[in-house]
């Protein structure tokens, strides 16, 4: 098992809200770390109105958004006792593939792999996971009213110079349904 201490930050977690009709919704977050930039301003969490189509109204100025961020910095350590070895020149195709079979549409995760593949590929070698528990863990999120599904993708990765033996991580396809709420982001270990 490795175990590594990530940098100082946990980078660009967005929210997407998807409900059935439009619907007035409250998202906070409860770090354990500092948040450092959340977008919009996060004032005791967002409170936003939120339709079907993904727009996003923010009460409290009523700007117009396709999702909500947020970044921190922690000393959270992360269990890598699972996992994939990436080559950078296939972090493109490798993402593609995890994300689509773990339910991200397609603006999700182009909007994932735009953020995260310039780091991945000037890495000889990506030590990756999708961290689930640990995740809730780090960033427990409380949204009202209680959505019917949520998925939330947090990708932690380590640059290595040479592979390494790792167990590959099963990853589960994730069923949208009634108001659902989508997560990504990720963290470098």
């Amino acid at each position: 098992m490795y175990k590594y201490k990530i940098a100082p930050n946990t980078g660009k977690p967005v929210v997407y809200l998807y409900p059935e009709e439009p619907t007035d919704v409250a998202v906070k977050v409860d770090y354990k770390g500092t948040l450092y930039t959340t977008y919009p301003a996060y004032q005791d969490g967002w409170f936003v109105t939120a339709y079907p189509d993904g727009r996003i109204i923010n009460k409290s100025d009523g700007t117009e958004y396709y999702y909500l961020f947020w970044d921190g910095f922690t000393d959270f350590r992360w269990d890598f006792n699972e996992g994939f070895v990436v080559p950078g020149d296939e972090a493109e195709a490798f993402l593609r593939e995890k994300l689509s079979y773990m339910g991200l549409t397609p603006r999700e995760y182009n909007d994932f792999i735009v953020f995260w593949l310039p780091e991945l590929r000037r890495n000889p070698y990506n030590l990756v996971m999708f961290a689930t528990d640990q995740y809730e863990e780090l960033a427990g999120m409380e949204i009202t009213p209680v959505p019917d599904s949520i998925l939330r993708v947090h990708m932690v990765f380590k640059r290595i110079e040479e592979p390494v033996e790792i167990r590959e991580q099963t990853l589960k396809p994730f069923t949208r349904k009634g108001f659902t709420v989508v997560e990504w982001g990720g963290s470098r270990a």
